[in-house]
């Protein structure tokens, strides 16, 4: 009896450990707690300066290694922006992805930094970016990575512009017609306005809108309907049209404080239209802010000129239907007929044409 409880403790002890042998073949040890994703690029201090000649190259690629969670379960990344130091009270969400990077151009940053982060052009502004990551699983929790602070130089090829408010409009800053700088933090406005007495220029808000108590000039004197060509913002009179109503080409330079107004009456000349002795007039259309003429061309040459004189021309260098000021590049009309010739001076330093077979 006694041989026999020796044998079956045995038999139970051998069992007992191939038992164990097999448990720990197919053991896996899982993790004990949730570990966040891990920036490795960029680092904090990084400077990004967006090239503007060359949108659709690199500017950047943040990485990280992935965060781990106390079971396998695919993640899903966010990467999110907010103002340096401000500990994302208020944060966007950048972009989302399953994988461990992303890889932005010159010019995918730059609409994330102007248009999302408002950050101000050709100016570096701190940044303070973030990696979310959750399961996707309902009841999740959002893990978040430690916060990695870089510096971004945003460009824009957007020229700031003014307005021209005044009688033309009722006096209406909404819908007062543009004036556009050469370039971003240039101040030498032009465009041309069709004008009927008194006016003023007006500075855009910090949403780009034209409204009454923003900065406006008039002109120095301080006294309305006057035209002197020299601005002040403060104690300003309204600007008058120096010869009466008509279509202006204007130009207003915000830090010298000047401006000047000169009138233009447009026709076309040119061997399609018979001369280059004289020009047809063309008529001003107040509902499209153009001027139109129809008439019978050959297949020949032409230009537009203002005032019956050669100071002031247009032609069209690349032969795309924008105009050059003062091109020696004469229009081709492509064939003989009856045509309707629009000159579209509207839009400030893109001015363009059209000529339609009738």
């Amino acid at each position: 009896m006694k041989n026999l409880k020796i044998v079956l403790i045995a038999a139970i002890a051998l069992i007992s450990f191939n038992s164990c042998d097999e448990d720990d073949t197919n053991f896996e040890i899982l993790p004990s707690e949730s570990r966040a994703a891990i920036i490795n690029l960029p680092t904090s201090g990084t400077s990004i300066v967006l090239d503007i000649a060359n949108p659709t190259v690199t500017a950047t690629t943040v990485v990280w290694e992935d965060a781990v969670y106390n079971v396998p379960t695919a993640i899903d990344y966010t990467l999110q922006f907010a103002a340096a130091g401000t500990d994302f009270e208020t944060s966007f969400d950048v972009a989302t992805t399953t994988t461990n990077y992303l890889v932005w151009t010159n010019e995918e940053l730059n609409g994330i930094a102007v248009g999302t982060l408002s950050l101000t052009p050709f100016s570096p502004g701190d940044v303070d970016m973030r990696i979310k990551s959750s399961t996707g699983t309902n009841g999740s929790e959002a893990v978040f990575s430690e916060i990695v602070t870089i510096s971004i130089t945003p460009y824009t090829t957007e020229a700031p512009k003014i307005g021209v408010p005044g009688n033309h409009q009722g006096w209406d800053p909404p819908t007062a017609p543009s004036l556009f700088a050469s370039a971003y933090g240039e101040t030498d406005f032009e465009g041309y306005v069709w004008l009927d007495g008194d006016h003023k220029f007006i500075a855009t808000n910090a949403d780009g809108n034209f409204e009454w108590g923003n900065t406006d000039w008039g002109d120095a004197s301080g006294a309305d309907g006057t035209y002197t060509e020299a601005l002040i913002a403060d104690g300003e009179g309204n600007i008058g049209a120096p010869d009466g109503a008509g279509y202006y080409f204007i130009q207003a330079d915000t830090e010298a404080l000047t401006y000047s107004e000169t009138i233009h009456n447009w026709g076309v000349i040119g061997s399609a239209t018979g001369s280059w002795d004289n020009d047809t007039d063309m008529t001003y259309d107040s509902a499209t802010s153009t001027w139109t003429l129809t008439m019978d061309l050959t297949a020949e040459e032409i230009k537009f000129r203002s005032n019956d004189g050669w100071d002031w021309n247009y032609g069209d260098d690349e032969g795309d239907g924008v105009l050059e000021f003062n091109s020696g590049t004469n229009i081709p009309v492509p064939s003989a007929g009856n045509y309707t010739i629009v000159l579209d001076l509207s839009t400030p330093r893109n001015y363009t044409y059209s000529l339609t077979l009738n």
